[in-house]
């Protein structure tokens, strides 16, 4: 016979009020129409769906919020948020949760994703833009899998989707200063102090 596992619902817990403060989001405004998971374009790979994540907030199932794949995977597009009939910044919310598992010393659920978060904001720091063949090298390089995908590299070349060598986008030098400008206010943040 299969086992059932039960979860006890805390409606008032101290993480849904946690996030409802860090992210100024009223979350129990939320009253699960769905639109949110069904325009997320990542809602496929996730455990939970962005409409799962709002509910295991407002049941205080803080264990299922902050251990779900949803918010490392979570793309921050703003399509749930766009989508929301009740305005709630969603993605916000998921930002919030991941800030948050991040602080408390959570792993994140996802391997290697911050490895991943590092590269690709390293690359848009330096660049003002993301170089996709120099992104998918050194992950593969860091992450320890060198030739993950490398046979799909000659068509994606030969048909222009990635370009050999990395460009400085135009407005590079303000995209940097925007990144400086993020690091002074983490310093202020609550939410940038997980690091």
């Amino acid at each position: 016979m299969d086992k059932v596992s039960t979860v006890s619902p805390e409606p008032s817990s101290g993480l849904r009020l946690l996030v409802e403060k860090e992210s100024g989001q009223r979350v129990l405004r939320c009253y699960q129409c769905g639109k949110c998971s069904a325009g997320c374009p990542v809602a496929y790979a996730m455990d939970l769906g962005p409409r799962h994540i709002m509910r295991a907030l407002q049941l205080g199932l803080e264990d299922e919020a902050l251990h779900s794949s949803a918010i490392w995977l979570c793309l921050f597009c703003q399509t749930c948020s766009a989508r929301c009939p009740n305005k709630i910044d969603i993605a916000l919310v998921m930002e919030t949760l991941r800030h948050l598992a991040l602080r408390e010393g959570r792993r994140p659920a996802e391997k290697d994703i911050q490895l991943f978060h590092r590269i690709f904001l390293g690359l848009v720091q330096r660049l003002g833009r993301v170089h996709e063949l120099g992104l998918g090298a050194l992950y593969n390089l860091l992450s320890r899998h060198p030739l993950a995908n490398v046979t799909l590299l000659p068509r994606m070349v030969a048909k222009g989707k990635l370009s050999l060598f990395p460009k400085r986008a135009k407005g590079a030098a303000e995209v940097a200063k925007l990144f400086a400008k993020v690091r002074e206010l983490e310093k202020t943040s609550p939410l940038g102090k997980e690091q």
